[in-house]
């Protein structure tokens, strides 16, 4: 299983060479890749093209970019310039977020979502791969042709957590990209059927990217409890709630990998022995020497 680091934490905060800094130390340490989510007024791709000339090998990935506010022509471009910026090291995650923000922030209608995905991905996916699309949809559609900025396209993978999404995903993209799941529920369901999915589709095994909030501390009990305030909002969005059940927990604190080094180690082969092939944590402590300790946990576990 490899292993990175998912920086989105520093959105709070934002400071592009704070990012930058955290992906060139990400990369010293070992680390296989590095993931910004796309929230708020930080462009993740962007973030991430940013940091392209101080790095040379770590894999920088968005985790993910949702797809209701961006038409996936404007995606694509922005993909390939990313990709080519960067010698070719941006994996494009993609999403549908959820309805709360769809119609809380960006006063869109929710409706049709499988709909919306295969559309924007019968747009995107032509486009990154052969510069053109005549794709007409139902939700997205466009017809036109480009020059590329590159011919080495990045590879797409999809938020997925229920069936119908993961059999897209399995079939469509070259894997999935996951938030507040846990070992039992990576084996029962998404594992299995997004592997299945694949192979139906004569497609390569796709990767399944699990990332969690890791914390090594001798005090695990206050680090749980801010974790499960941060992330009380992770346990009441469906798709989620519904992930969470099959784990058999309350919420987000109580997957977390939070304790000794041993613990940590023992949650990292929990998670691969559940056929995740990516780990990537989201390091949540704000106290330096626990900082450290973390990463060298996470860097031993992926040497």
């Amino acid at each position: 299983m490899r292993i990175g680091i998912n920086g989105s934490g520093l959105l709070a905060r934002p400071d592009l060479a704070t990012m930058t800094a955290d992906i060139v130390a990400s990369e010293a340490a070992g680390f296989d890749s590095y993931w910004l989510a796309q929230t708020g007024l930080v462009d993740a791709l962007m973030a991430l093209t940013v940091a392209g000339p101080s790095t040379s090998s770590i894999e920088l990935g968005t985790a993910v970019v949702p797809t209701w506010p961006r038409h996936p022509q404007a995606l694509a471009a922005q993909a390939l310039t990313a990709q080519a910026a960067t010698n070719g090291r941006i994996i494009l995650g993609i999403g549908l977020a959820h309805k709360p923000s769809v119609e809380g922030n960006w006063k869109m209608t929710w409706e049709r979502p499988i709909r919306h995905m295969l559309d924007y991905l019968g747009v995107l996916e032509e486009l990154l791969a052969n510069g053109k699309a005549n794709f007409e949809g139902e939700v997205w559609s466009f017809e036109g042709e480009y020059a590329r900025p590159t011919d080495n396209p990045p590879k797409v993978m999809l938020a997925a957590l229920g069936d119908q999404m993961l059999k897209i995903a399995g079939r469509r993209t070259d894997g999935t990209i996951l938030w507040c799941v846990g070992p039992k529920t990576l084996e029962q369901q998404i594992v299995p059927k997004i592997n299945e999915a694949a192979s139906d589709a004569g497609r390569p095994t796709p990767s399944v990217v699990c990332s969690l909030p890791v914390w090594v501390t001798d005090n695990p009990e206050p680090a749980r409890e801010l974790i499960a305030k941060t992330l009380t909002i992770y346990g009441q969005l469906p798709s989620y709630r519904a992930m969470l059940d099959i784990e058999g927990v309350d919420g987000p604190a109580d997957i977390s990998l939070i304790g000794s080094e041993d613990e940590v180690a023992e949650g990292l082969a929990a998670i691969k022995a559940s056929g995740a092939t990516d780990f990537t944590a989201v390091i949540t402590t704000p106290d330096p020497d626990e900082r450290q300790r973390t990463v060298d946990v996470l860097a031993a576990a992926n040497a």
